[in-house]
């Protein structure tokens, strides 16, 4: 069962809804997770997006996604997307939260920078397929 819950604003409710269900029914079909995501304002946090566990670390089911508000369709969506894709890993083991400290499948990535960040290359490879398997999705 997925729960996911929207506010904030400069979006569609329903595409966002619609992109989440699709891709946690693609991908974690048997998670039973909440997901809640929030619009706002992040450009001074140079940023587009952010995935954080929200309550316990361990084995984590409950989710905040944070997005700029206000983006074009295309880049709304492989931004959702490249944050599903840390929730996926979060989900599934390959990136965990110890002592304050993230790591992903077991190699600790805190004082890597951004773009070294293993978790973040595998998002950013994954985010444009994920959008475009969608875009197909909806004419099928």
């Amino acid at each position: 069962m997925i729960q996911i819950y929207t506010s904030g604003y400069g979006f569609s409710q329903r595409r966002c809804r619609e992109a989440v269900t699709w891709f946690c029914k693609t991908y974690l079909p048997r998670h039973h997770i909440t997901v809640e995501v929030l619009h706002r304002g992040l450009k001074r946090e140079g940023v587009l997006g952010y995935c954080d566990v929200e309550g316990s670390t361990y084995k984590p089911r409950s989710f905040l996604i944070e997005l700029q508000s206000g983006l074009n369709e295309q880049e709304y969506l492989t931004t959702l997307f490249h944050e599903c894709v840390h929730l996926m890993d979060f989900c599934k083991g390959d990136l965990k939260i110890k002592s304050s400290r993230k790591y992903y499948k077991g190699i600790d990535v805190e004082d890597m920078d951004y773009e070294e960040q293993p978790h973040e290359t595998h998002a950013y490879q994954k985010e444009q397929e994920l959008y475009e398997d969608y875009i197909k999705s909806l004419s099928s």
